[in-house]
């Protein structure tokens, strides 16, 4: 079955959306590879025009600095997944079920050929999942993220990990931390990766299986809370 996944976009995030233009296309675009290439810290718009061919203020009409450009990018991935979570557990019954597929899904290994297939947006999806991975905690870690979050820039993580822990109370209804499980399992699945490939001293999962072993552990992290008495 075929399907198109169309992602809208907070206005509030850029000051012309980039998917009016061939230039804001390949803002995003580029903005992602430069990004994963470099580190968000080292990739400025300077570089950012000079890999495009255009000047520095040709970008600062679509964002108005790379910390948006990033929030941006980071938010159309958690609106991407969340879609998925609805798409994939839609016709599962068991509340188990369908937290097993989350769990999968926070592990995309093979998710980059389904991103693609169901978007027409032509960038480079693991180096977006790259970026989430080293970089989306930067999006609100900052001295104005109550101001942004005013602004709702960060509705689809809530959203994301509101809908997963809808399915964590339906799994058990009286569990009182379904809202904080659910964002914990996605930033430990994040962060055990980014541990694995970084800083392996602490973490217990090698390169080899990492999705495998990963999976495993979070599959016990958020069974034993949920099934203990």
């Amino acid at each position: 079955m075929e399907y198109t996944v169309l992602v809208r976009m907070n206005e509030k995030l850029f000051l012309r959306n980039p998917e009016s233009s061939d230039l804001g296309r390949r803002i995003v675009r580029q903005g992602i590879l430069l990004i994963d290439e470099l580190g968000f810290e080292d990739m400025t718009f300077r570089k950012l025009a000079e890999r495009l061919g255009t000047k520095e203020a040709s970008i600062y009409r679509y964002f108005e600095n790379k910390h948006r450009l990033l929030v941006y990018l980071v938010a159309w991935y958690w609106q991407w997944l969340e879609y998925q979570v609805v798409f994939q557990t839609n016709n599962l019954i068991d509340p188990r079920d369908k937290l097993e597929r989350v769990l999968q899904l926070l592990l995309p290994k093979d998710l980059v050929k389904p991103i693609a297939e169901t978007t027409g947006y032509d960038i480079d999806f693991t180096a977006l999942y790259h970026i989430v991975i080293c970089e989306a905690s930067k999006a609100y870690l900052t001295h104005h993220v109550t101001d942004d979050n005013k602004q709702q820039l960060f509705k689809p993580y809530k959203d994301l990990c509101g809908r997963i822990a809808a399915i964590i109370l339906d799994y058990k209804p009286n569990y009182p931390y379904a809202r904080s499980r659910a964002s914990s399992i996605i930033e430990t699945a994040h962060y055990q990766s980014f541990f694995a490939e970084h800083l392996p001293s602490l973490t217990d999962f090698g390169p080899l299986k990492r999705n495998e072993d990963l999976f495993a552990f979070l599959h016990h992290l958020l069974f034993s809370s949920l099934d203990c008495d």
